[in-house]
């Protein structure tokens, strides 16, 4: 009966605690770097605690356990399934602003006026590209928003080509007013900057 039981702990138990624990140290750390580059300073110190704690606690299951394969194996999944699962985190949450630099070659006036009546700021320059004349539009939006104005851009100028940079802080600017859901059904209104 211990031998069952210590099968199912040394080549089952023990490689799914290192791959989870690895799956949460590596994610915690994803998210502990989006928070120092948006300069949230308070927040990734706490992650990096847990975050070392978590990986000190799979690599000393390890180091007990140098003559075990699949340790290693659980290891380094755990790695690349929390740098995954990192990821996909930081792209739901959003954090911070980002701005989008659209190039159009023929007038972006419909653009413009698209942005602007859904709340969106924005500056336009005419320049001169290798295909002749263009317009250039710059609009800073939080991350959050992205899905939406680029909706808007397919559907006022659908040939538009645009860049996404990251901004660490905006200053002021123009956002819009949005309604969000909150719980039991609420709605709340955002005031824009």
């Amino acid at each position: 009966m211990s031998t069952d039981f210590d099968f199912w702990l040394t080549w089952i138990i023990i490689p799914v605690l290192i791959f989870l624990a690895r799956v949460s140290d590596v994610t915690l750390g994803t998210i502990r770097i989006v928070f120092v580059s948006k300069g949230m300073k308070a927040l990734a110190p706490i992650l990096g605690f847990f975050e070392i704690f978590i990986w000190l606690l799979a690599v000393s299951r390890i180091f007990e356990n140098l003559d075990k394969w699949l340790y290693y194996v659980a290891y380094a999944a755990g790695f690349a399934t929390g740098n995954f699962v990192g990821l996909l985190i930081e792209e739901r949450i959003a954090l911070g602003y980002i701005n989008i630099r659209i190039i159009t070659q023929y007038s972006g006036e419909a653009l413009i006026k698209r942005l602007s009546e859904e709340g969106y700021g924005v500056t336009s320059v005419d320049a001169t590209g290798s295909k002749g004349k263009v317009n250039i539009i710059y609009c800073v939006l939080k991350r959050s928003n992205y899905k939406h104005v680029a909706t808007l851009i397919k559907e006022c100028n659908p040939n538009a080509f645009y860049t996404i940079e990251d901004i660490r802080f905006a200053n002021k600017g123009v956002f819009p007013v949005r309604p969000t859901v909150g719980h039991y059904g609420r709605i709340y209104w955002r005031k824009g900057k």
